[in-house]
C-alpha cells in the first residue's frame, strides 16, 4: 500500500500563501447551514438574463457558432466594443489590437497582472477593495501595496496618498471605480493625478470599471478618457452586473497594442477564448435593448435608498449612500468582536448572511458589506434581523 504523497510540500509558495476569501468561507457557512437565510452577501444582481440576450445565444449555438473563436475574441464584438468605448473616450479604438474579450472581468485583472508586474514588483492596491487582485498579484509572485483609505471620509480614494506610494518598484496602480465594496466613485481629477504619477514611474493604472454603469448619478467617464497619459491606461469591464450576466462570464479589457498582445499571449496558455455562444450573448446585450438595463437600474436605486435609510434607522448602526454598485459597507464597530465574528455571529443566530469587512483589506475591520442586489422584501426580513441583533447585543431591547 502506497502512502498518500505530501501535496502541500508541492503546492507552489504563491498559492499556498494565499488564505482562502472570508466570502467564500462565510457562502460555505451558509451552504451548510439550515433555516430561512436572508442572502446579502452575493455580489450579482438578482434579476435574470434579459430575454433578447438569452435568445441570442440559442441562435448562435443552432447556427452552428459553437467552435474557438480568435482567442481575442469575436471580431463582432470587439468591433461593437470598440464603437462604444470611441464614443465614451473621444478618442478611436481599433477592435484588432486594443481588445480582448476575456472570462469575466476577474480574468482580465488577472491576465493585466501578469502581463504588467514582474516577480518582486509591487502592485498598489487602494483598500478596502475586492480581494481578488490582492490574490492574483501574490500568484504574479510580486508584491501588493495596500492603501487603507480613511474611514472618516468615507473610504474615498486619496490620491495623495496613492501617488506617495508609487515608487520605482511600482508596476501598476489599481483604481475601482465605483468601489466593491463601498460604491465610492473615484473623481477625475483623482484618476488624473494618479495616472500622471503612475506613467512619470512607467506604470500602469489598471481601471476597473466593472460597475461604471451602475452608478446613481451621471455615468462617469472611463478613466482612459481623463487623462493625458491614457497609453498608460488597462481598462476592465464585464457584463456580469450591468446585463445580469454573470454566470455568461464575458468580460474584456481595453489598454495599449502592445500589452494587449501580451495578454492575448498569456489568455491563449490559459482558457484559449470565451465561450462562443456567450460572446453572442454579449452582442446583443450591447447592441440590443437597453430598457431592462434601465430598469435594474432604477431598482438598485430604490433599494439602496431604502437599505441606507433603514439603516439610519437602526442605533449605532451607519452606512454611506453608495454612489455606484450594489453594496452598503455598513459600520458595526459598536458590536463586540471582529468583523468575522459579528458575521458569524449574525449567520448562525439570526440568518442573515454577509461580507466581513476585513474580507476587505485591514482597512474595512468593524464593516460588513451587505448586497442589496436582492429583492425589497428579503431585504427588509434581513434588516429586521440585524436590527435585532443589534438591539439585543447592546441591550437596547
Amino acid at each position: 500500500m502506497h502512502s498518500s504523497p505530501p501535496h502541500g510540500e508541492r503546492i507552489s509558495g504563491r498559492v499556498a500563501e494565499i488564505e482562502p476569501q472570508q466570502i467564500r468561507v462565510m457562502f460555505d457557512l451558509a451552504a451548510a447551514a439550515d433555516g430561512d437565510l436572508v442572502h446579502l452577501e452575493v455580489g450579482e444582481p438578482d434579476f435574470d438574463t434579459p430575454e433578447h440576450v438569452v435568445e441570442a445565444a440559442f441562435e448562435a449555438a443552432r447556427r452552428g457558432e459553437t467552435r474557438y473563436t480568435a482567442n481575442a475574441g469575436v471580431l463582432e464584438l470587439r468591433r461593437a466594443l470598440a464603437e462604444k468605448r470611441s464614443e465614451e473616450t473621444g478618442s478611436a479604438v481599433d477592435p484588432d489590437s486594443e481588445l480582448i474579450v476575456t472570462n469575466g472581468g476577474v480574468e482580465a485583472l488577472h491576465l493585466a497582472i501578469h502581463a504588467v508586474a514582474d516577480p518582486g514588483d509591487e502592485v498598489v492596491i487602494p483598500t478596502p477593495t475586492w480581494p481578488n487582485p490582492i490574490s492574483q498579484t501574490r500568484l504574479a509572485d510580486a508584491v501588493p501595496v495596500e492603501l487603507p483609505m480613511a474611514a472618516t471620509d468615507g473610504f474615498a480614494p486619496d490620491p495623495d496618498r496613492i501617488v506617495e506610494a508609487i515608487g520605482p518598484d511600482t508596476a501598476a496602480v489599481l483604481v475601482t471605480s465605483p468601489s466593491n465594496p463601498t460604491g465610492k466613485l473615484v473623481s477625475e481629477t483623482a484618476i488624473d493625478r494618479i495616472a500622471t504619477a503612475a506613467a512619470e514611474h512607467e506604470a500602469y493604472v489598471i481601471a476597473d470599471e466593472v460597475y461604471r454603469e451602475l452608478t446613481y448619478g451621471e455615468t462617469p467617464r472611463p478613466a482612459a478618457s481623463v487623462t493625458d497619459h491614457d497609453e498608460w491606461v488597462l481598462s476592465i469591464g464585464s457584463f456580469s452586473k450591468t446585463y445580469a450576466m454573470t454566470g455568461w462570464r464575458v468580460g474584456w479589457l481595453h489598454g495599449p497594442a502592445d500589452v494587449v498582445d501580451e495578454l492575448v499571449t498569456i489568455h491563449e496558455s490559459t482558457t484559449s477564448c470565451v465561450n462562443t455562444p456567450a460572446q453572442h450573448a454579449a452582442i446583443a446585450a450591447l447592441t440590443g435593448p437597453q430598457e431592462p438595463i434601465d430598469e435594474m437600474k432604477a431598482a438598485f436605486r430604490d433599494r439602496r435608498d431604502y437599505v441606507v435609510d433603514r439603516l439610519e434607522s437602526i442605533p449605532h448602526v451607519s452606512a454611506d449612500r453608495p454612489e455606484g454598485a450594489f453594496y452598503a459597507f455598513v459600520d458595526v464597530s459598536a458590536l463586540e468582536g471582529s468583523s468575522a465574528e459579528i458575521a458569524r455571529r449574525l449567520l448562525s443566530k439570526y440568518d442573515v448572511v454577509t461580507a466581513p469587512g476585513t474580507a476587505f483589506g485591514d482597512g474595512g475591520e468593524g464593516y460588513l458589506r451587505l448586497s442589496f442586489a436582492a429583492d425589497r422584501e428579503r431585504l427588509a426580513v434581513g434588516l429586521d434581523r440585524i436590527e435585532s441583533m443589534v438591539k439585543t447585543e447592546l441591550g437596547l431591547e
